[in-house]
């Protein structure tokens, strides 16, 4: 039996357990499957909540991004409530124990230092195989789960650049601001320094980089040499911060093989009962190289203690 199906079984057999983060000493190419039944939402009922709203614009603290500006964005805690995701207030939510549990050996591998820190491994990409099955949802939620620590910030990156969602989740200001400056602007202008398209956010311990504009040539631009020095310098400026890494689908884009191949982790988001085996053998596949992958199963119904936690909009 191969790795790939080794790991695929165990994940098979998740599907009627809580939630289970384990590390595999005897073959450490197998990723540890964390099983996770997170966000306790009705597709049906998300679907028009998450289309643009007419809200008040977010305040920003410099209307032309500078060196160096400070800008400051809103997230809109009421709309994490009723999304029913992890908010900072944190509360002792089905939503927020799964996140606090899936965080854990996150937060160990990329500061431990007994064995010696990963390389970069406080860079943690959460990606799926096909749209649709919960990678910035659970992106989203491991941010603010991670902000809530105390010897923690996190940095959460927008690199679906083809397809950018988290400022649907948190009900950014809307579209044509200054705050639209992001990752792929700094990659093309060597003017703008990272700070100038980094967003503070009323979450004290949470920092946003948006997308930025799209680019034909996206690709070329995440495998640049110019992407692998922002990288270290998002990974090493600050020593206790954590970067997440909302990626494109890996079996839809290039932009999410290449991106891979520089992250210390690596989150793979698998749809209860939708999600192929297929699928899940072939991205473990391209990922074989990496010796630090996690699996999240995600819309889980129901488990084995009888809890329900309902469904959500991918």
């Amino acid at each position: 039996m191969s790795i790939i199906e080794k790991a695929v079984g165990r994940l098979e057999q998740g599907k009627g357990i809580a939630t289970h983060s384990a590390e595999v000493s005897a073959e450490p190419a197998i990723p540890p499957v964390i099983v996770a039944p997170v966000a306790p939402i009705v597709a049906q009922e998300l679907a028009p909540k998450l289309a643009p709203v007419a809200a008040p614009a977010p305040s920003v603290t410099a209307e032309i991004p500078g060196k160096n500006s400070q800008r400051k964005v809103e997230i809109d805690i009421a709309q994490l409530h009723r999304l029913g995701m992890v908010t900072p207030d944190a509360e002792r939510t089905a939503i927020a124990e799964e996140f606090r549990l899936i965080k854990r050996p996150l937060i160990e591998k990329a500061f431990n230092q007994k064995k010696g820190p990963l390389h970069h491994g406080n860079l943690i990409m959460v990606t799926s195989s096909l749209p649709g099955e919960g990678k910035t949802f659970c992106a989203v939620n491991l941010a603010i789960s991670i902000a809530m620590e105390l010897d923690h910030t996190v940095l959460l990156v927008d690199a679906d650049v083809a397809r950018p969602s988290v400022p649907r989740y948190l009900n950014l200001m809307p579209e044509g601001t200054n705050s639209e400056i992001g990752l792929m602007d700094v990659l093309l202008d060597d003017k703008l320094d990272l700070a100038d398209a980094m967003l503070r956010t009323n979450i004290d311990t949470l920092t946003l980089l948006r997308a930025g504009s799209s680019h034909k040539r996206a690709t070329e631009l995440l495998a640049s040499q110019s992407m692998s020095s922002l990288l270290s310098e998002i990974a090493n400026r600050y020593p206790d911060r954590l970067v997440i890494f909302d990626s494109p689908p890996l079996l839809l884009t290039t932009e999410a093989r290449v991106l891979a191949n520089q992250m210390g982790q690596i989150i793979l988001v698998v749809e209860a009962e939708a999600t192929t085996q297929h699928a899940v053998k072939e991205v473990l596949r391209q990922l074989k190289s990496k010796a630090n992958v996690n699996l999240i199963y995600n819309k889980a119904r129901a488990f084995s203690n009888g809890d329900y936690y309902g469904n959500y909009y991918g």
